[in-house]
């Protein structure tokens, strides 16, 4: 399990925050990123997001493979930015059956493809939120070097333009530093 805190003192300090769609999050200074429920990591807490880590759901064991092939992991010394991206999905993208899902998420919208096109720059972390009735579906959590930013706003623009951000209602996103 892991906790995003906003609020101030976290070891992120938020450079901005925009909502994309729908409703927001309130405004913080920093943000707090914790593996198990943290308290002491941030003072005034404003709002506090957890999700889980789980299998892959939409890729293909082949997909998954060449995933991790490239991947880097987290927290490289270089990636002194980050991105906290909350979504939720509409009901009617949850009224779909699992392989309709994955047809829109991989053959049509060629989600993990175009993640590839931008590893190893810019690492990520998928938080699944939505079974512990959280208010987002998913927490990304991405890392990179400040050369890699218009990758990174590359990705998230070629992600946004495809048939399954139609299913998306509710996204937030928070760009950080790495706290001095």
């Amino acid at each position: 399990m892991f906790t995003f805190t906003g609020g101030s003192g976290g070891a992120w300090r938020v450079v901005e925050s925009r909502t994309v769609k729908g409703e927001g999050l309130r405004a913080v200074e920093s943000l707090a990123v914790a593996r198990e429920p943290d308290d002491t990591a941030i003072t005034s807490p404003a709002w506090t997001l957890r999700g889980f880590i789980s299998n892959v759901r939409y890729a293909t064991k082949t997909e998954v493979e060449t995933l991790r092939s490239v991947q880097q992991g987290l927290a490289r010394p270089r990636a002194t930015l980050a991105a906290l991206i909350p979504i939720r999905k509409n009901a009617a993208w949850w009224a779909l059956a699992q392989d309709e899902r994955r047809e829109i998420f991989e053959e049509t919208s060629h989600h993990t493809a175009i993640g590839l096109d931008y590893l190893p720059a810019v690492a990520r972390r998928l938080h699944h939120s939505r079974d512990l009735g959280e208010p987002f579906d998913f927490l990304t959590w991405f890392e990179y070097a400040p050369e890699d930013a218009p990758a990174f706003d590359r990705l998230v623009d070629r992600l946004r333009a495809t048939r399954e951000w139609n299913y998306v209602d509710r996204e937030i996103e928070i760009r950080l530093a790495r706290a001095a």
